[in-house]
């Protein structure tokens, strides 16, 4: 809603006939006795709230925007602003495999100037109406290229790790348990000790927004995870279960090696910029082809209650999600039904 221009101008007059400026209101403790700081000080605020996954998100943008626009105050910083920071960070942007000229970057900044503006909405510093950084429109976003593998670029994937660099064992494992589960790397390089189930044949995931589920694996992976650990100096519950042969925890560096390594030398991988999250795509693609999208909703892990009503009543169980699993690796798990393996065929 539009302010009544007539009032506009009344408050300038009283303004001025006051000897006082929008700019001295501003600049001066409010009711509560609090003034209003500048972006530089209000950022530590806005990360001290924010979850770890935000952090590590926004950190970077929120540094740049310090940079650029720190000395000015929550109240000063307009649409302008922002929007000329988005095209500064979109012409910058480091040239990734995955890239996309940039525009994820130019995205990254908008939202995480929202951020900071939802904070300070919440801390009463400004009214929503006034946030300039939902004044400013996301670039909108390309088609997604992901797709799934065929099974023919998925062996040969599997092949190149099985048989370069300098720990195939443990590329193999992520490629097996990514293929398996279609996790993301966050849920992997999360996985403790205490997060697998040789048993039932299941690991607990941590995913992004603090999801967490039991995701049905294989005995053939629960059991090299258990070699992998003894191994590797995986014993007390808390620790890591991937690691390196030096016993160190590994960390997502190991995903860039290994999608390198596997580009140099199937040069389609580099050229399509295929990443462990198109192996999520292959597999919940195969699930929803041959169990319907209820069970592969399940099988991803998805919570939300974006999408039709109707996502209210397909839900899917764990017992579901392992009849999907042993139909696609033709091995029969403890959770899923005895025709499991015939079902899809």
């Amino acid at each position: 809603m539009r302010a009544d221009p007539s009032r506009i101008v009344t408050a300038r007059q009283m303004l001025a006939h006051l000897g006082l400026t929008p700019a001295d209101l501003a600049a001066h403790p409010d009711s509560s006795g609090r003034t209003m700081p500048t972006l530089a000080e209000y950022l530590p605020r806005v990360a001290a709230a924010a979850s770890p996954g935000t952090r590590r998100t926004y950190g970077t943008y929120w540094n740049r925007m310090s940079a650029a626009l720190g000395h000015l105050r929550l109240d000063e910083v307009t649409a302008s602003d922002i929007e000329a920071l988005m095209r500064q960070v979109t012409a910058t942007a480091r040239s990734r495999r995955t890239g996309r000229q940039g525009r994820h970057a130019g995205e990254h900044v908008i939202a995480a100037a929202r951020a900071v503006y939802r904070r300070a909405i919440a801390d009463g510093y400004i009214a929503l109406a006034a946030s300039p950084a939902h004044r400013v429109a996301k670039p909108r976003r390309l088609p997604n290229p992901r797709r799934a593998l065929t099974p023919s670029e998925l062996q040969d994937i599997n092949l190149v790790a099985r048989t370069s660099g300098n720990d195939v064992i443990l590329d193999a494992l992520l490629l097996r348990l990514h293929t398996e589960t279609a996790c993301r790397r966050g849920g992997a390089l999360a996985l403790r000790m205490v997060d697998l189930d040789t048993r039932h044949c299941l690991v607990r995931l941590t995913e992004k927004g603090g999801t967490l589920r039991w995701q049905p694996i294989t005995s053939t992976l629960a059991n090299r995870f258990l070699e992998h650990a003894e191994a590797r100096g995986a014993v007390l519950p808390a620790d890591r279960l991937l690691r390196y042969r030096n016993g160190r925890p590994i960390s997502s560096r190991r995903y860039d090696h290994l999608w390198k390594r596997i580009g140099k030398r199937l040069p389609w991988v580099a050229a399509h910029g295929i990443s462990t999250h198109w192996l999520r795509h292959t597999t919940l693609t195969w699930v929803e082809r041959h169990f319907g999208y209820g069970v592969a909703r399940a099988y991803a892990g998805h919570t939300d209650r974006r999408g039709p009503a109707t996502t209210t009543y397909i839900k899917a169980d764990l017992h579901a999600v392992a009849e999907a699993l042993a139909a696609m690796t033709g091995e029969p798990h403890p959770l899923a039904p005895t025709t499991a393996q015939t079902r899809a065929r």
